[in-house]
């Protein structure tokens, strides 16, 4: 499903990436974690191609392309391989002047040409998915943040997308609303959507991810199923990122 080979990524002479490799297969959810300037959130972007890789190949779905610095992919085979997924940000990114119905059917009206139609008969169905099927004409700051990142995931799978890239989903909520949408993202996991999730929140990835992956200076130190690499870690970098997640100062 996604196939990452060597991918690197610089900002100037800060080198973000450093030569990563990473598959996910269809259907399978990986939980990448890590400490703050690991290289997480470049990583997710980079799939999605919000960041250009500096070298690498990178493949979604039957979609590949490869990437050299200093060299710009044709702007057709970029749009091809960002249709195949859906992203969900931190800060949500809806448009507070549309109302969320509207939010939902901008990306298929605009961008994939559906008729206005069709693209609210999906985007009904999709708020009826993430319990907001009353908030259809409700503007963004009518509603609380996890109600807007559940829009939010609404949007994203309006696409029909064939992974989902989460990128530290409810790290800007309030505690008591984390829940709410841990549980949708739980749902799509038992559906069988594919989906990448930067996240800290531990108990998820031991309940659903079916790989963790922990980043540390733009290398993957260890990755593997959650309970070895939870319980059993191989390294001792890891078991220090991991007791302070546990037992925080």
């Amino acid at each position: 499903m996604i196939e990452v080979k060597a991918i690197q990524k610089s900002f100037g002479e800060h080198h973000v990436l450093k030569g990563l490799d990473l598959t996910v297969k269809k259907g399978q959810v990986t939980v990448i974690i890590g400490p703050s300037g690991s290289g997480k959130t470049t990583l997710l972007r980079c799939m999605n191609l919000l960041e250009i890789p500096t070298n690498g190949t990178l493949r979604v779905g039957d979609i590949s392309l490869t990437f050299e610095e200093n060299v710009q992919p044709k702007p057709k085979d970029m749009l091809a391989l960002r249709r195949k997924s859906g992203m969900v940000f931190q800060s949500y990114n809806l448009f507070p002047h549309m109302t969320v119905l509207q939010n939902i059917m901008e990306g298929p009206v605009i961008v994939q040409k559906k008729a206005k139609e069709e693209a609210k008969t999906t985007a009904l169905q999709l708020l009826k998915k993430v319990g907001l099927a009353d908030k259809a004409d409700a503007y963004p700051d009518q509603l609380s943040g996890g109600q807007q990142q559940r829009v939010g995931i609404a949007r994203a799978m309006a696409v029909n997308p064939e992974v989902l890239l989460f990128d530290e989903p409810t790290s800007a909520l309030d505690p008591e609303l984390v829940g709410e949408v841990l549980k949708v993202m739980k749902e799509l996991a038992v559906e069988g959507m594919t989906m990448v999730v930067v996240t800290h929140e531990m108990k998820f990835a031991e309940e659903v991810a079916d790989k963790v992956v922990l980043l540390d200076q733009g290398k993957i130190l260890e990755q593997g199923e959650p309970s070895e690499l939870f319980n059993h870690p191989k390294h001792e970098r890891t078991r220090a990122f991991l007791s302070r997640l546990i037992n925080p100062i």
